[in-house]
Protein backbone atom coordinates (compact mmCIF):
# COMPACT_ATOMS: atom_id res chain seq x y z
CA UNK A 1 0.00 0.00 0.00
CA UNK A 2 1.41 3.09 -1.05
CA UNK A 3 2.69 5.78 1.86
CA UNK A 4 0.23 8.60 0.85
CA UNK A 5 -2.58 6.11 2.36
CA UNK A 6 -0.70 4.57 5.43
CA UNK A 7 -2.68 5.10 8.48
CA UNK A 8 -5.39 7.79 6.96
CA UNK A 9 -7.65 7.22 10.13
CA UNK A 10 -4.67 8.07 12.55
CA UNK A 11 -5.08 11.88 11.04
CA UNK A 12 -6.70 13.40 13.37
CA UNK A 13 -8.76 16.32 10.61
CA UNK A 14 -9.92 13.27 8.73
CA UNK A 15 -13.08 12.95 10.10
CA UNK A 16 -13.63 17.00 10.31
CA UNK A 17 -12.51 16.73 6.48
CA UNK A 18 -14.85 13.87 5.92
CA UNK A 19 -18.09 16.40 7.59
CA UNK A 20 -17.31 19.06 5.53
CA UNK A 21 -17.15 17.20 2.10
CA UNK A 22 -20.63 15.58 2.77
CA UNK A 23 -22.09 18.73 3.66
CA UNK A 24 -21.24 20.19 0.87
CA UNK A 25 -22.84 17.19 -1.00
CA UNK A 26 -25.79 18.15 0.38
CA UNK A 27 -25.42 21.53 -0.85
CA UNK A 28 -24.99 20.27 -4.18
CA UNK A 29 -28.05 17.79 -3.94
CA UNK A 30 -30.09 20.34 -2.55
CA UNK A 31 -29.70 22.50 -4.76
CA UNK A 32 -30.69 20.44 -7.93
CA UNK A 33 -33.99 19.90 -6.51
CA UNK A 34 -35.49 22.58 -4.06
CA UNK A 35 -35.42 25.16 -6.36
CA UNK A 36 -37.48 23.57 -9.18
CA UNK A 37 -40.77 23.22 -6.75
CA UNK A 38 -40.16 27.26 -5.18
CA UNK A 39 -39.97 28.45 -8.86
CA UNK A 40 -43.71 28.96 -9.29
CA UNK A 41 -43.74 31.09 -6.16
CA UNK A 42 -40.28 33.21 -7.42
CA UNK A 43 -42.03 33.64 -10.89
CA UNK A 44 -44.99 34.76 -10.12
CA UNK A 45 -43.26 37.39 -7.67
CA UNK A 46 -40.45 38.57 -9.83
CA UNK A 47 -42.88 38.29 -13.12
CA UNK A 48 -40.63 36.60 -15.31
CA UNK A 49 -42.15 33.60 -17.19
CA UNK A 50 -40.54 34.16 -20.28
CA UNK A 51 -36.90 33.66 -18.39
CA UNK A 52 -38.03 30.76 -16.39
CA UNK A 53 -35.82 28.20 -17.77
CA UNK A 54 -32.71 30.86 -17.39
CA UNK A 55 -32.73 29.82 -13.88
CA UNK A 56 -31.97 26.60 -14.50
CA UNK A 57 -29.73 27.07 -17.52
CA UNK A 58 -27.03 29.04 -16.51
CA UNK A 59 -26.68 27.61 -13.12
CA UNK A 60 -26.17 24.25 -15.60
CA UNK A 61 -23.89 25.98 -17.69
CA UNK A 62 -21.47 27.51 -15.21
CA UNK A 63 -21.20 23.99 -13.03
CA UNK A 64 -20.45 21.88 -15.86
CA UNK A 65 -18.11 24.16 -17.86
CA UNK A 66 -15.99 24.14 -14.69
CA UNK A 67 -15.73 20.58 -13.54
CA UNK A 68 -12.48 19.74 -15.50
CA UNK A 69 -11.28 23.16 -14.64
CA UNK A 70 -11.55 22.47 -11.03
CA UNK A 71 -10.18 19.02 -11.22
CA UNK A 72 -7.03 20.28 -12.70
CA UNK A 73 -6.77 23.38 -10.24
CA UNK A 74 -7.09 20.49 -7.57
CA UNK A 75 -4.03 18.68 -8.90
CA UNK A 76 -1.85 21.96 -9.40
CA UNK A 77 -3.35 24.30 -6.29
CA UNK A 78 -4.32 21.83 -3.85
CA UNK A 79 -7.38 20.66 -2.89
CA UNK A 80 -8.52 22.05 0.14
CA UNK A 81 -7.65 25.45 -1.61
CA UNK A 82 -10.01 24.42 -5.20
CA UNK A 83 -12.69 23.06 -2.76
CA UNK A 84 -13.02 26.47 -0.60
CA UNK A 85 -12.70 28.51 -3.32
CA UNK A 86 -15.82 26.56 -5.29
CA UNK A 87 -17.99 26.42 -2.14
CA UNK A 88 -17.45 30.15 -0.93
CA UNK A 89 -18.29 31.10 -4.81
CA UNK A 90 -21.51 28.69 -4.35
CA UNK A 91 -22.54 30.50 -0.97
CA UNK A 92 -21.45 33.95 -2.37
CA UNK A 93 -24.04 33.23 -4.92
CA UNK A 94 -26.69 31.56 -2.76
CA UNK A 95 -26.79 34.60 -0.24
CA UNK A 96 -26.78 37.00 -3.63
CA UNK A 97 -30.08 34.73 -4.75
CA UNK A 98 -31.84 34.86 -1.75
CA UNK A 99 -32.07 38.90 -1.90
CA UNK A 100 -32.27 38.86 -5.52
CA UNK A 101 -34.82 41.90 -6.72
CA UNK A 102 -35.46 40.93 -10.47
CA UNK A 103 -35.83 37.84 -12.33
CA UNK A 104 -32.53 38.94 -14.30
CA UNK A 105 -30.72 39.65 -10.70
CA UNK A 106 -31.68 35.61 -9.70
CA UNK A 107 -29.90 34.17 -13.48
CA UNK A 108 -26.32 36.48 -12.82
CA UNK A 109 -26.51 35.14 -8.99
CA UNK A 110 -27.60 31.97 -10.14
CA UNK A 111 -24.54 32.06 -12.79
CA UNK A 112 -22.22 33.08 -9.40
CA UNK A 113 -23.84 29.87 -7.61
CA UNK A 114 -23.13 26.91 -10.83
CA UNK A 115 -19.35 28.85 -10.82
CA UNK A 116 -19.10 27.38 -7.50
CA UNK A 117 -20.89 24.21 -7.73
CA UNK A 118 -18.45 22.56 -10.24
CA UNK A 119 -15.99 22.24 -7.72
CA UNK A 120 -18.42 20.79 -4.73
CA UNK A 121 -18.43 16.89 -6.36
CA UNK A 122 -15.66 16.34 -8.02
CA UNK A 123 -13.09 17.90 -5.49
CA UNK A 124 -14.99 15.70 -2.93
CA UNK A 125 -14.27 12.78 -4.40
CA UNK A 126 -11.10 13.78 -5.42
CA UNK A 127 -10.00 13.84 -1.03
CA UNK A 128 -11.61 11.12 -0.59
CA UNK A 129 -9.56 9.19 -2.87
CA UNK A 130 -6.66 10.92 -1.06
CA UNK A 131 -7.86 10.83 2.45
CA UNK A 132 -8.95 6.84 1.79
CA UNK A 133 -6.82 3.64 1.03
CA UNK A 134 -8.67 1.23 -1.45
CA UNK A 135 -10.40 -0.97 0.55
CA UNK A 136 -11.71 1.88 2.26
CA UNK A 137 -12.40 4.16 -0.43
CA UNK A 138 -15.77 2.39 -1.96
CA UNK A 139 -17.26 2.12 1.10
CA UNK A 140 -17.12 6.31 1.29
CA UNK A 141 -18.08 6.45 -2.23
CA UNK A 142 -20.78 4.92 -1.74
CA UNK A 143 -21.74 6.92 1.49
CA UNK A 144 -21.18 10.18 -0.06
CA UNK A 145 -23.55 8.65 -2.92
CA UNK A 146 -26.34 7.66 -0.58
CA UNK A 147 -26.39 11.22 1.15
CA UNK A 148 -26.43 12.65 -2.36
CA UNK A 149 -29.43 10.29 -3.09
CA UNK A 150 -31.46 11.00 0.28
CA UNK A 151 -31.23 14.96 -0.34
CA UNK A 152 -32.29 14.74 -3.58
CA UNK A 153 -35.24 13.20 -2.28
CA UNK A 154 -35.89 15.63 0.62
CA UNK A 155 -35.08 18.78 -2.18
CA UNK A 156 -38.46 19.06 -3.56
CA UNK A 157 -40.28 18.70 -0.31
CA UNK A 158 -38.36 21.60 1.30
CA UNK A 159 -38.52 23.64 -1.17
CA UNK A 160 -42.36 23.91 -1.40
CA UNK A 161 -42.56 24.19 2.75
CA UNK A 162 -40.11 26.75 2.90
CA UNK A 163 -41.03 28.75 -0.25
CA UNK A 164 -44.48 28.66 1.66
CA UNK A 165 -43.99 29.29 5.44
CA UNK A 166 -40.70 31.68 5.29
CA UNK A 167 -40.45 32.93 1.42
CA UNK A 168 -38.51 31.83 -1.40
CA UNK A 169 -35.58 33.50 -0.67
CA UNK A 170 -34.59 31.09 2.34
CA UNK A 171 -34.35 27.93 0.05
CA UNK A 172 -30.99 30.00 -0.60
CA UNK A 173 -30.06 31.49 2.58
CA UNK A 174 -30.52 28.55 3.89
CA UNK A 175 -27.44 27.09 2.15
CA UNK A 176 -25.60 29.13 4.84
CA UNK A 177 -25.41 27.49 7.96
CA UNK A 178 -24.42 24.03 6.36
CA UNK A 179 -22.00 25.63 4.20
CA UNK A 180 -20.12 28.41 6.32
CA UNK A 181 -19.42 25.14 8.63
CA UNK A 182 -17.86 23.28 5.72
CA UNK A 183 -15.50 26.08 4.82
CA UNK A 184 -14.25 26.30 8.51
CA UNK A 185 -14.07 22.38 8.46
CA UNK A 186 -12.17 21.91 5.29
CA UNK A 187 -9.98 25.22 5.70
CA UNK A 188 -8.60 23.65 8.76
CA UNK A 189 -7.07 21.12 7.27
CA UNK A 190 -3.75 21.23 6.76
CA UNK A 191 -3.02 19.29 3.38
CA UNK A 192 0.87 17.60 3.98
CA UNK A 193 1.06 17.10 0.25
CA UNK A 194 3.23 19.67 -1.71
CA UNK A 195 1.78 21.02 -5.26
CA UNK A 196 4.52 22.16 -7.29
CA UNK A 197 3.39 25.18 -9.15
CA UNK A 198 3.73 24.26 -12.68
CA UNK A 199 2.21 26.44 -15.70
CA UNK A 200 -1.53 26.43 -15.82
CA UNK A 201 -3.35 25.45 -19.53
CA UNK A 202 -5.45 28.49 -19.72
CA UNK A 203 -5.60 28.10 -23.69
CA UNK A 204 -7.14 24.95 -23.07
CA UNK A 205 -9.30 26.08 -20.54
CA UNK A 206 -10.70 29.57 -22.88
CA UNK A 207 -11.23 26.78 -25.71
CA UNK A 208 -12.75 24.06 -23.48
CA UNK A 209 -15.53 26.48 -22.55
CA UNK A 210 -16.56 28.00 -25.44
CA UNK A 211 -17.12 24.26 -27.09
CA UNK A 212 -19.23 22.97 -23.68
CA UNK A 213 -21.12 26.53 -23.20
CA UNK A 214 -21.44 26.04 -26.96
CA UNK A 215 -23.10 22.67 -27.41
CA UNK A 216 -25.05 22.80 -23.92
CA UNK A 217 -26.68 26.00 -25.51
CA UNK A 218 -27.52 24.48 -28.53
CA UNK A 219 -29.06 21.50 -26.77
CA UNK A 220 -31.05 23.91 -24.76
CA UNK A 221 -31.90 25.70 -27.44
CA UNK A 222 -33.05 22.61 -29.56
CA UNK A 223 -34.43 21.29 -27.55
CA UNK A 224 -37.46 23.67 -27.31
CA UNK A 225 -40.61 23.61 -29.44
CA UNK A 226 -40.67 25.95 -32.21
CA UNK A 227 -43.66 27.98 -31.80
CA UNK A 228 -47.34 25.94 -32.58
CA UNK A 229 -46.12 23.61 -34.53
CA UNK A 230 -43.95 21.93 -31.88
CA UNK A 231 -41.23 20.52 -33.88
CA UNK A 232 -37.66 20.53 -32.71
CA UNK A 233 -35.76 23.42 -33.59
CA UNK A 234 -32.26 20.98 -33.36
CA UNK A 235 -32.09 22.10 -37.41
CA UNK A 236 -32.35 26.01 -36.87
CA UNK A 237 -29.45 28.21 -38.35
CA UNK A 238 -28.61 29.26 -34.71
CA UNK A 239 -28.66 25.82 -33.65
CA UNK A 240 -26.44 24.80 -36.16
CA UNK A 241 -23.92 27.22 -36.18
CA UNK A 242 -23.82 27.05 -32.36
CA UNK A 243 -23.48 23.04 -32.85
CA UNK A 244 -20.31 23.88 -35.32
CA UNK A 245 -18.67 26.60 -32.59
CA UNK A 246 -18.89 23.72 -30.56
CA UNK A 247 -17.19 21.18 -32.72
CA UNK A 248 -14.45 24.11 -33.51
CA UNK A 249 -13.60 24.91 -30.51
CA UNK A 250 -13.64 21.32 -29.54
CA UNK A 251 -10.57 20.61 -32.32
CA UNK A 252 -8.84 23.73 -31.16
CA UNK A 253 -8.56 22.21 -27.17
CA UNK A 254 -7.58 18.68 -28.57
CA UNK A 255 -5.11 20.20 -30.66
CA UNK A 256 -4.15 22.56 -27.64
CA UNK A 257 -4.25 19.70 -25.34
CA UNK A 258 -1.21 17.82 -27.81
CA UNK A 259 0.88 20.82 -27.43
CA UNK A 260 0.31 22.16 -23.55
CA UNK A 261 3.03 20.86 -20.98
CA UNK A 262 0.66 20.77 -18.00
CA UNK A 263 -2.91 19.82 -19.91
CA UNK A 264 -5.78 20.75 -18.86
CA UNK A 265 -7.49 17.24 -19.57
CA UNK A 266 -4.54 14.84 -20.12
CA UNK A 267 -5.64 13.16 -23.52
CA UNK A 268 -2.97 9.86 -22.33
CA UNK A 269 -5.63 9.40 -19.34
CA UNK A 270 -7.71 7.93 -22.38
CA UNK A 271 -5.39 5.26 -22.79
CA UNK A 272 -6.27 3.57 -19.62
CA UNK A 273 -9.31 1.76 -20.05
CA UNK A 274 -11.20 1.62 -16.96
CA UNK A 275 -10.98 5.71 -17.40
CA UNK A 276 -12.07 5.71 -21.49
CA UNK A 277 -14.55 2.78 -21.05
CA UNK A 278 -15.88 3.83 -18.00
CA UNK A 279 -16.57 7.22 -18.99
CA UNK A 280 -18.42 6.17 -21.90
CA UNK A 281 -20.92 4.43 -19.73
CA UNK A 282 -21.10 6.94 -16.89
CA UNK A 283 -22.18 9.16 -20.27
CA UNK A 284 -24.80 6.92 -21.57
CA UNK A 285 -26.20 5.68 -18.48
CA UNK A 286 -26.78 9.19 -17.26
CA UNK A 287 -28.40 10.09 -20.57
CA UNK A 288 -30.75 6.87 -19.63
CA UNK A 289 -31.32 7.64 -16.37
CA UNK A 290 -32.31 11.27 -16.64
CA UNK A 291 -34.73 10.25 -19.23
CA UNK A 292 -36.41 8.59 -16.97
CA UNK A 293 -36.18 10.52 -13.80
CA UNK A 294 -37.67 13.47 -16.13
CA UNK A 295 -40.85 11.38 -17.65
CA UNK A 296 -41.84 9.06 -15.24
CA UNK A 297 -44.02 11.43 -13.37
CA UNK A 298 -45.03 12.65 -16.91
CA UNK A 299 -46.58 9.33 -17.32
CA UNK A 300 -47.97 8.73 -14.07
CA UNK A 301 -50.01 12.06 -14.12
CA UNK A 302 -51.18 12.00 -17.73
CA UNK A 303 -51.37 8.69 -19.04
CA UNK A 304 -52.32 6.87 -16.03
CA UNK A 305 -54.26 9.82 -14.38
CA UNK A 306 -53.13 10.04 -10.89
CA UNK A 307 -52.99 12.98 -8.65
CA UNK A 308 -50.69 15.73 -9.03
CA UNK A 309 -49.34 14.99 -5.14
CA UNK A 310 -48.80 11.59 -5.89
CA UNK A 311 -47.04 12.11 -9.22
CA UNK A 312 -45.01 14.77 -7.33
CA UNK A 313 -43.73 11.96 -4.65
CA UNK A 314 -43.81 8.97 -7.43
CA UNK A 315 -39.59 8.86 -7.75
CA UNK A 316 -39.30 7.88 -4.12
CA UNK A 317 -39.21 4.07 -4.77
CA UNK A 318 -36.38 4.56 -7.48
CA UNK A 319 -33.97 6.73 -5.08
CA UNK A 320 -35.07 4.43 -2.38
CA UNK A 321 -33.55 1.29 -4.60
CA UNK A 322 -30.33 3.50 -5.53
CA UNK A 323 -29.82 4.14 -1.83
CA UNK A 324 -29.90 0.43 -1.45
CA UNK A 325 -27.14 -0.49 -3.89
CA UNK A 326 -25.41 2.41 -3.88
CA UNK A 327 -24.48 0.95 -0.07
CA UNK A 328 -23.99 -2.41 -1.25
CA UNK A 329 -21.88 -1.53 -4.49
CA UNK A 330 -19.58 -0.02 -1.94
CA UNK A 331 -19.13 -3.26 0.49
CA UNK A 332 -18.61 -5.31 -3.21
CA UNK A 333 -15.91 -3.00 -4.45
CA UNK A 334 -13.45 -3.89 -2.49
CA UNK A 335 -13.94 -8.03 -2.93
CA UNK A 336 -14.26 -8.12 -6.60
CA UNK A 337 -13.75 -6.42 -9.98
CA UNK A 338 -15.43 -3.21 -11.00
CA UNK A 339 -17.24 -4.86 -14.07
CA UNK A 340 -18.51 -7.84 -12.00
CA UNK A 341 -20.74 -4.91 -10.04
CA UNK A 342 -21.34 -2.84 -13.34
CA UNK A 343 -22.57 -5.31 -16.15
CA UNK A 344 -25.60 -6.88 -13.37
CA UNK A 345 -26.28 -2.86 -12.16
CA UNK A 346 -27.11 -2.09 -16.16
CA UNK A 347 -28.29 -5.13 -16.78
CA UNK A 348 -30.84 -4.90 -14.12
CA UNK A 349 -31.67 -1.07 -14.92
CA UNK A 350 -32.13 -2.35 -18.65
CA UNK A 351 -34.89 -4.91 -17.35
CA UNK A 352 -36.33 -1.54 -15.79
CA UNK A 353 -36.60 0.43 -18.55
CA UNK A 354 -38.17 -2.44 -21.02
CA UNK A 355 -40.61 -2.78 -17.86
CA UNK A 356 -41.37 0.78 -18.71
CA UNK A 357 -41.34 0.81 -22.33
CA UNK A 358 -44.41 -1.64 -22.24
CA UNK A 359 -46.53 0.33 -19.65
CA UNK A 360 -49.89 1.53 -20.77
CA UNK A 361 -53.25 3.67 -19.37
CA UNK A 362 -54.11 0.71 -17.86
CA UNK A 363 -50.59 0.36 -15.27
CA UNK A 364 -51.41 0.27 -12.15
CA UNK A 365 -49.49 2.65 -9.16
CA UNK A 366 -48.19 -0.10 -7.49
CA UNK A 367 -46.69 -2.09 -10.88
CA UNK A 368 -45.04 1.03 -11.87
CA UNK A 369 -43.27 1.40 -8.20
CA UNK A 370 -42.42 -1.95 -8.95
CA UNK A 371 -40.82 -0.96 -12.30
CA UNK A 372 -38.98 1.86 -10.88
CA UNK A 373 -37.50 -0.43 -7.50
CA UNK A 374 -36.33 -2.49 -10.54
CA UNK A 375 -34.64 0.36 -12.48
CA UNK A 376 -33.54 1.65 -9.43
CA UNK A 377 -31.56 -1.02 -7.85
CA UNK A 378 -29.92 -1.20 -11.14
CA UNK A 379 -28.76 2.45 -11.20
CA UNK A 380 -27.26 2.82 -7.87
CA UNK A 381 -23.98 1.66 -7.51
CA UNK A 382 -22.66 2.47 -11.03
CA UNK A 383 -22.39 6.22 -10.53
CA UNK A 384 -19.71 5.46 -7.30
CA UNK A 385 -18.04 2.29 -8.93
CA UNK A 386 -16.81 4.34 -12.56
CA UNK A 387 -15.90 7.34 -10.40
CA UNK A 388 -13.90 5.15 -7.85
CA UNK A 389 -12.52 3.55 -11.23
CA UNK A 390 -11.55 6.43 -12.43
CA UNK A 391 -9.79 7.74 -9.69
CA UNK A 392 -8.17 4.76 -8.43
CA UNK A 393 -6.55 4.15 -11.94
CA UNK A 394 -3.97 6.99 -11.46
CA UNK A 395 -2.02 8.12 -8.67
CA UNK A 396 -2.47 11.23 -6.83
CA UNK A 397 -0.75 13.54 -9.67
CA UNK A 398 -3.98 13.11 -12.04
CA UNK A 399 -6.33 12.11 -9.25
CA UNK A 400 -8.32 15.30 -9.80
CA UNK A 401 -8.45 15.54 -13.53
CA UNK A 402 -9.56 11.90 -13.47
CA UNK A 403 -12.54 12.14 -11.51
CA UNK A 404 -13.63 14.71 -12.98
CA UNK A 405 -13.56 14.06 -16.29
CA UNK A 406 -15.60 10.98 -14.75
CA UNK A 407 -17.97 13.92 -13.65
CA UNK A 408 -18.15 15.69 -16.76
CA UNK A 409 -18.95 12.87 -18.97
CA UNK A 410 -22.26 11.77 -16.71
CA UNK A 411 -23.04 15.44 -16.23
CA UNK A 412 -23.07 15.94 -20.14
CA UNK A 413 -24.18 12.70 -21.06
CA UNK A 414 -27.62 13.84 -19.03
CA UNK A 415 -27.62 17.20 -20.83
CA UNK A 416 -27.60 15.61 -24.01
CA UNK A 417 -30.32 12.50 -22.86
CA UNK A 418 -33.02 15.02 -21.98
CA UNK A 419 -33.04 17.61 -24.25
CA UNK A 420 -33.12 14.62 -26.92
CA UNK A 421 -35.83 12.62 -25.48
CA UNK A 422 -37.38 15.97 -24.72
CA UNK A 423 -37.30 16.71 -28.44
CA UNK A 424 -38.34 13.50 -29.64
CA UNK A 425 -41.22 13.27 -27.21
CA UNK A 426 -42.20 17.28 -28.86
CA UNK A 427 -41.99 15.37 -33.04
CA UNK A 428 -44.10 12.40 -31.41
CA UNK A 429 -46.96 13.99 -29.61
CA UNK A 430 -48.02 16.40 -32.19
CA UNK A 431 -51.17 17.82 -31.46
CA UNK A 432 -54.20 15.50 -30.76
CA UNK A 433 -57.70 16.33 -31.40
CA UNK A 434 -59.19 15.65 -28.38
CA UNK A 435 -58.59 14.31 -24.84
CA UNK A 436 -58.49 10.21 -25.21
CA UNK A 437 -56.51 10.69 -28.66
CA UNK A 438 -53.70 13.11 -26.72
CA UNK A 439 -53.83 10.45 -23.74
CA UNK A 440 -52.73 7.35 -26.04
CA UNK A 441 -50.25 9.57 -28.19
CA UNK A 442 -48.49 10.59 -24.82
CA UNK A 443 -48.52 7.38 -23.38
CA UNK A 444 -46.69 5.90 -26.83
CA UNK A 445 -44.27 8.59 -27.23
CA UNK A 446 -43.52 7.91 -23.72
CA UNK A 447 -43.07 4.51 -24.41
CA UNK A 448 -40.71 5.34 -27.39
CA UNK A 449 -38.93 7.57 -24.42
CA UNK A 450 -38.52 4.75 -22.04
CA UNK A 451 -37.22 2.34 -24.83
CA UNK A 452 -34.84 4.61 -26.07
CA UNK A 453 -33.51 4.87 -22.75
CA UNK A 454 -32.82 1.29 -22.95
CA UNK A 455 -31.01 1.72 -25.92
CA UNK A 456 -28.55 4.16 -24.08
CA UNK A 457 -28.13 1.69 -21.14
CA UNK A 458 -27.18 -1.15 -23.83
CA UNK A 459 -24.36 0.82 -24.67
CA UNK A 460 -23.62 1.62 -20.96
CA UNK A 461 -23.20 -2.22 -20.55
CA UNK A 462 -21.10 -2.91 -23.71
CA UNK A 463 -18.93 -0.23 -22.65
CA UNK A 464 -18.50 -1.47 -19.18
CA UNK A 465 -18.30 -5.07 -20.86
CA UNK A 466 -14.99 -3.95 -22.07
CA UNK A 467 -13.81 -1.97 -19.36
CA UNK A 468 -11.54 -5.35 -18.28
CA UNK A 469 -11.37 -6.83 -15.02
CA UNK A 470 -9.63 -4.07 -13.37
CA UNK A 471 -10.03 -3.74 -9.30
CA UNK A 472 -9.99 -1.59 -6.71
CA UNK A 473 -8.34 -3.73 -4.22
CA UNK A 474 -6.79 -6.48 -6.69
CA UNK A 475 -5.41 -9.69 -5.77
CA UNK A 476 -2.48 -9.11 -8.41
CA UNK A 477 -0.93 -6.33 -9.52
CA UNK A 478 -2.62 -6.39 -13.29
CA UNK A 479 -3.63 -2.36 -13.54
CA UNK A 480 -0.59 -0.20 -13.80
CA UNK A 481 -1.65 2.91 -11.92
CA UNK A 482 -0.05 6.47 -13.38
CA UNK A 483 1.45 8.69 -11.19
Amino acid sequence: MSSEHSAPHRQPQVKSITISLLLGLILASLDQTIVSTAMPTIINQLDGLSLYSWVFTVYMLASTATIPVYGKMADVFGRRNVYVIGLSLFLTGSVLCGFAGSITQLIVFRGIQGLGAGALMPIAFTIVGDLYPPESRGKFMSLFSAVFSISSILGPALGGLISQHLGWGWIFLINLPLGVPAICLMAAWKETKRYTRKPFDWAGVVSFTISIVSLLLALVFGGDSSGSSGHSTFVSPSVIALFCLSALFLALFLWIETKATEPMLPLHLFKIRVIAFGNVAGFFMSAGMFGAITFIPLFAQDVMEVSPTYAGSILIPLMLSVVVTTTLGGKLMSKVSYRAILVPSLALMAIGFGLLGGMTADTTPPQLVLYMIVTGLGMGAVYPVIGTAAQSAVGPTYRGVATASSQLFRSIGGTIGVSVLGSLLTQRIGSGVNELVDKMILGDALNGIFLLGLGFVIIALIACILMGNARLVPKVNNVKQMP
